[in-house]
């Protein structure tokens, strides 16, 4: 089992930036498919990029496109989120999830992410 710990989240103004992390422990998820999810209040969860085993592959939420980015560093077992240009829709709390191991590629399924951390909050104030 793979325990996910987030970390980075805050209260910031629009247009700020955030870096997001997730650390990985327990088991080595350097080939897995790797992703950011987020929920805001009465909303259902909600993709916001994965990543493949080794970067190369990357997948974003159209609102996100152009604003997050999303990178990993195996060595260290971590993923990370930077969030430029941040706007209040995107207050949520961020989680992030591990997936399966894929050759290539990444997967956009909910339902193929299978181990979750506990989430950190964004709030962005207009």
């Amino acid at each position: 089992q793979v325990h996910l710990v987030e970390s980075g989240g805050g209260l910031v103004q629009a247009g700020a930036s955030l870096r997001l992390s997730c650390t990985a422990s327990g088991r080595d998820t350097n080939w897995d498919v790797m992703g950011w999810f987020r929920q805001a209040p009465g909303k259902d969860r909600e993709l916001v990029a994965v990543i493949s085993w080794s970067g190369a592959s990357q997948s974003y939420a159209d609102s996100v496109k152009g604003r997050f980015t999303i990178s990993r560093d195996n060595a260290k077992n971590t993923m990370f989120l930077q969030m430029d240009k941040l706007k209040p829709e995107d207050t949520a709390i961020y989680y992030c999830a591990d997936g399966p191991s894929l050759r290539s590629g990444v997967t956009t399924e909910t339902r193929d992410f299978t181990s979750w951390g506990q989430g950190t909050q964004v709030t962005v104030s207009s």
